[in-house]
């Protein structure tokens, strides 16, 4: 996973016309910090990020979302999750066989 995701930072400050220095100063960092985001030095704070991705008027999804585009993780995902996380060892033995079975063919 490409975890850099400074260009996308960089380039929706760009895009609503914002310096390194007005989002330094709206998330109380110094404009060096934005500097070295934007360029794949530093890895922004979660807490950051979220702040961050509110200044920018998007979801934080749609901020760093895009770094992994092959990964679509669904509700369906999800819910099978839910049911399998539940199983008791046996059962969670059962059907991984199944899956691998599922797979031969």
């Amino acid at each position: 996973m490409n975890e850099n995701y400074g260009e996308q930072i960089k380039n929706y400050r760009i895009g609503l016309g914002m310096t390194q220095n007005q989002v330094a100063n709206a998330l109380e960092v110094t404009p060096d910090y934005i500097s070295n985001v934007e360029n794949g030095c530093t890895a922004m704070f979660l807490r950051l990020l979220i702040y961050y991705s509110k200044l920018m008027g998007i979801t934080l999804d749609e901020l760093v979302g895009n770094i992994e585009p092959d990964y679509k993780k669904s509700s369906f995902d999800n819910a099978l999750w839910n049911v399998i996380k539940n199983l008791d060892s046996e059962k969670k033995e059962k059907l991984l066989k199944t899956i691998k079975l599922w797979q031969e063919k």
